[in-house]
């Protein structure tokens, strides 16, 4: 379902998945020990439902209307935000970053042995993943929305080189020499990381031209497909995935850079980070 954006009437934002992410909506409608209150465009969202369904825990997911958000979430966190999970004490927690750290905590290491991050008894390389995700929430992100955003031709040239930059160091930071970000399995990084660039390759692609093939050196675009294909095929990947068109009419007002479309856009209008 898609409604036109309050103020804005040729801009349309979508208040239920498609694809096989409404097929994993419907398989998860039920009261459950966690609940994920997401919404359908959100990329913060969308890493926190990929490490759900990867580690099989058990949940349901509420759709917010970004325009009218429920009280039972503004609850759990009063400035409205998504993603917010609410535990089955009734507790609740903000913040993707910190939720993904709670669901490998909570469920990881359980049916089939899958963790998004190394165990417990290897300190080291569990702060190694997390400089990783700290380091594309300071970059790469910010510098998606960056480029996504830039209305003349020079910022957005500018916002090209430096959303590449951002991803060639991405790319140079995997331990791996192929699939997923650290060669094995899929990881916190992962999850962190893959949302901003699916819509790289559709929203960026649309928007702004976006080719990693003619940007990326040959040895680099080489890696950026062997990661891309393997995350962008996993299961949890596409079980929480909207087809390509509910991204790009969410996308439309990024990509006018329109006042008010979201507190992320309004943060990197003022040069700050994520909010």
């Amino acid at each position: 379902m898609s409604k036109p954006a309050p103020g804005h009437k040729d801009a349309t934002y979508h208040t239920e998945c498609t694809g096989q992410a409404l097929e994993t909506v419907k398989a998860h409608s039920s009261p459950s020990e966690l609940t994920l209150f997401g919404a359908c465009f959100c990329p913060f969202v969308h890493r926190v439902w990929i490490a759900l369904e990867y580690l099989q825990a058990p949940y349901q997911y509420r759709e917010v209307d970004p325009y009218k958000k429920p009280a039972d979430l503004l609850e759990l966190n009063p400035k409205g935000l998504v993603p917010a999970l609410k535990l089955s004490n009734g507790k609740g927690l903000a913040e993707s970053t910190v939720i993904l750290e709670y669901i490998d905590e909570k469920y990881g290491g359980g049916k089939g042995g899958k963790s998004l991050l190394p165990p417990l008894s290897d300190p080291y390389d569990r702060a190694v993943y997390r400089l990783a995700v700290d380091k594309v929430n300071r970059t790469l992100i910010p510098s998606f929305y960056r480029y996504l955003q830039a209305q003349e031709v020079e910022a957005q040239l500018e916002g090209a080189k430096e959303f590449t930059s951002n991803l060639a160091d991405f790319v140079r930071s995997m331990p791996g020499s192929k699939g997923f970000w650290n060669g094995q399995g899929l990881s916190i990084v992962d999850c962190t990381v893959a949302p901003w660039l699916y819509r790289a390759t559709n929203v960026l692609r649309h928007f702004r031209g976006f080719e990693p093939k003619e940007l990326l050196e040959p040895e680099l675009f080489e890696r950026w497909e062997s990661w891309s294909s393997t995350v962008f095929e996993h299961d949890a990947f596409k079980a929480t995935t909207s087809t390509d068109d509910l991204y790009l009419d969410s996308y439309v007002r990024y990509s006018q850079n329109r006042p008010m479309t979201s507190q992320v856009a309004d943060a990197i209008n003022k040069g700050r980070g994520l909010p």
